[in-house]
């Protein structure tokens, strides 16, 4: 018996220790050892398709990322710029092919970084969460947010190019829609003009009596910075036929389900809430809903519908 329980004893500690290696093996690899593509030398972006790769933090070599952009030939300083925000598949190439043509027809400057991630399939903390936490639930300097590096593109750009526009418009579809409402309820101060978060999958709700990412429990989000958000323009962009939870990738966690059956019911869910909200505080809420008709969850047909919430 004696002897049973020292073999159980070293059995217990070696699979402690083996779990103690793979947690500290997978924070250094995440989180320590520097990640992305090779940092290109600053220019001006050219005219058609182009890319560049930048370091995310300001005061950090840790991290790069790319940004692919589209220019239209007759864009100038001062004319219009976009962020485009990919979906849950880091495809801001294919976001950007999806933007070409409104770009030239509008004359718009598109930028679509890729915040790209190989277990992107099981990770969200870093993208559509916002990295506001590790994926072990540590916090993350407000740095090296995700809606941080957003800011730091749009000085890039504006230092690499001779750019003095102020403000900047931003879309995302899907897990870009997630990003989007929440960069505007946790980034308030951020220089974005428009803000259209199309067909997200969930939400962030304006209160503190759930945790984050459901809620804002736990974030830095006060009162003060809270009106500020409902001050800025933003559309809650839904498809009328986006109402197939099968489509993409599809939280059903219990919270998740609590905000709607299918990404339609959610997004108006949650402008019903943030309204709710404004009206208890007596706010003025800026944001706006809308449904696009015979549309579901394709990114394609959502980009060319947004692009008319963008006061061109």
């Amino acid at each position: 018996m004696h002897k049973f329980f020292r073999t159980l004893k070293k059995v217990l500690f070696a699979i402690i220790l083996i779990l103690i290696v793979c947690i500290s093996s997978g924070y250094i690899y995440l989180y320590k050892m520097p990640k992305g593509p090779e940092v290109t030398d600053p220019k001006a972006i050219e005219n058609g398709s182009d890319s560049f790769v930048m370091y995310s933090y300001e005061h950090s070599s840790r991290k790069s990322i790319k940004v692919w952009t589209y220019k239209p030939e007759n864009w100038k300083n001062r004319d219009r710029i976009l962020f485009v925000m990919h979906g849950g598949g880091r495809n801001a190439d294919d976001y950007l092919d999806a933007w070409k043509e409104i770009a030239e027809i509008n004359n718009v400057l598109i930028i679509a970084p890729e915040f790209e991630n190989k277990f992107s399939k099981y990770i969200t903390n870093d993208y559509q969460e916002g990295n506001l936490y590790t994926f072990f639930g540590s916090k993350n300097p407000e740095e090296e947010w995700a809606y941080q590096v957003i800011e730091n593109i749009f000085d890039h750009l504006k230092k690499t190019n001779n750019i003095t526009n102020k403000n900047y418009d931003i879309f995302g579809h899907s897990a870009g829609g997630q990003f989007v409402h929440r960069m505007i309820l946790l980034m308030p101060e951020a220089r974005i003009e428009n803000a259209i978060a199309a067909n997200a999958g969930f939400y962030t709700l304006p209160t503190e009596d759930l945790e984050y990412p459901y809620g804002l429990k736990d974030t830095p989000v006060t009162d003060t910075s809270l009106k500020k958000s409902f001050n800025k323009k933003m559309i809650i962009l839904l498809g009328e036929n986006d109402n197939d939870p099968e489509l993409g990738t599809f939280r059903e966690t219990e919270l998740a389900m609590q905000q709607g059956r299918h990404r339609l019911e959610r997004g108006s869910n949650f402008f019903k809430a943030a309204s709710r909200s404004a009206k208890r505080k007596s706010w003025d809420l800026h944001w706006k809903i809308d449904t696009i008709q015979d549309v579901g969850h394709n990114y394609r047909e959502m980009s060319s519908a947004a692009v008319k919430y963008l006061d061109i």
